[in-house]
């Protein structure tokens, strides 16, 4: 084998980075599609062409979130656990709000009421706003902490509950999510319409554009003043996974240690403000394919920011601090690790092809006269 069980680890670290970015790229604009729509759409025609203009690809853009779900269970067992446990009734209220969306597309336009429609609507617009304002939250409680602990046996025992998850930290990272989604879903509508809602659209990536970069600027100096973690204790990066074999001390502003030891990294948030900016004068001046790549560049870098503020640790313990989870114990075995790794170079690429060719195909706008004449539309 060409890579030893540390390079393994991080290689697998890296890649549940990218599924979460590739997750918040592809799908996140669906979400912020369906944020907007009752907003942008000032009658069932225009409506229909914002639906339409996620319609034939929202399915497949949620592979990426499959995907980084069986990942981390494949790759990160433990992490898969604690987050499942502590953040159960989280995930469920996200599943169940993700119920509504293939539903909502697929039977909104079966009735000609427009009360029918509208509910649906509704359903769509709250099937967009939960997932997008809970994982942000569930970043922010990565960063805060969440209270589990570990047995000698090994067993999780989750010490919080749901209310505790929305303190005002996590709420803000919430809101980050929130706004950069409505931000990428408006650039995303932007580039496949065009009149009334084209024009619609740069207002809102302007606005939220704003709001992103602003929340995430209070979130930066925030995190500065809340406790990190540090493993205070011998790394050993090749050893058996297990968590308890180290010492973890928390204080304030250690989430910008790796920043400070490595200041390169500061490029990483620093690109988030110059994308955004960007994103906003290249909606403005009717280049929305280029505004597009420099909201994705914004949303990778954002995502990015918080994972590299948390190097190596991917779920803290609030709770028993020698409990956290880190990339250097709490991984499948080497043997897994391995297996995946050729798996994923095989059909990764694959993936990324068809996803490609799928967008490539579809790249056309969707006009309000398609829509009036029943042509090329699902919806």
């Amino acid at each position: 084998m060409i890579f030893d069980y540390e390079t393994l680890r991080l290689i697998w670290w890296a890649l549940l980075g990218a599924l979460l970015i590739g997750f918040a790229i592809t799908d996140g604009f669906d979400l912020g599609v369906a944020i907007l729509l009752p907003f942008l759409g000032k009658n069932d025609t225009e409506r229909r062409v914002i639906i339409n203009s996620v319609g034939a690809t929202w399915e497949g853009n949620q592979v990426w979130f499959i995907t980084a779900g069986g990942a981390l269970f494949a790759a990160w067992p433990m992490a898969y656990a604690v987050a499942f446990s502590g953040f159960y009734f989280a995930l469920l209220l996200t599943l169940f709000a993700l119920f509504l969306r293939p539903i909502g597309f697929d039977y909104r336009s079966k009735l000609p009421s427009q009360k029918w429609r509208d509910n649906w609507d509704i359903a769509l617009f709250v099937g967009g706003l939960v997932p997008a304002l809970i994982f942000g939250v569930a970043f922010g409680n990565l960063l805060k902490g969440v209270p589990f602990y570990f047995d000698n046996d090994m067993r999780i025992f989750y010490t919080g509950s749901f209310w505790a998850l929305l303190n005002p930290f996590s709420l803000a990272a919430g809101l980050v999510s929130l706004s950069m989604l409505i931000m990428h879903g408006a650039v995303y509508l932007q580039l496949k319409t065009e009149g009334g809602i084209n024009e619609r659209c740069k207002k809102m990536v302007t606005v939220f554009s704003i709001i992103t970069l602003a929340i995430f600027a209070v979130a930066g100096i925030w995190v500065a003043n809340i406790d990190g973690y540090h493993i205070s204790t011998e790394v050993l990066p090749n050893a058996p996974s297990n968590p308890l074999a180290k010492i973890v001390t928390k204080e304030p502003g250690l989430w910008l240690a790796n920043f400070a030891r490595y200041p390169v990294l500061s490029a990483i948030p620093g690109l988030a403000f110059i994308t955004g900016a960007a994103t906003v004068v290249l909606s403005k001046i009717e280049r929305p394919g280029l505004a597009f790549i420099t909201s994705s560049l914004t949303l990778t870098s954002i995502i990015l920011t918080a994972g590299v503020s948390m190097f190596p640790f991917l779920i803290p313990s609030s709770s028993a601090m020698n409990s956290s989870l880190t990339v250097w114990d709490a991984s499948s075995s080497f043997g897994t690790l391995k297996i995946m790794f050729w798996v994923t170079l095989v059909f990764l690429p694959i993936v990324l092809a068809y996803t490609t060719w799928v967008f490539r195909v579809l790249r056309g706008k969707i006009t309000l006269e398609h829509i009036r004449q029943n042509k090329h539309t699902a919806y």
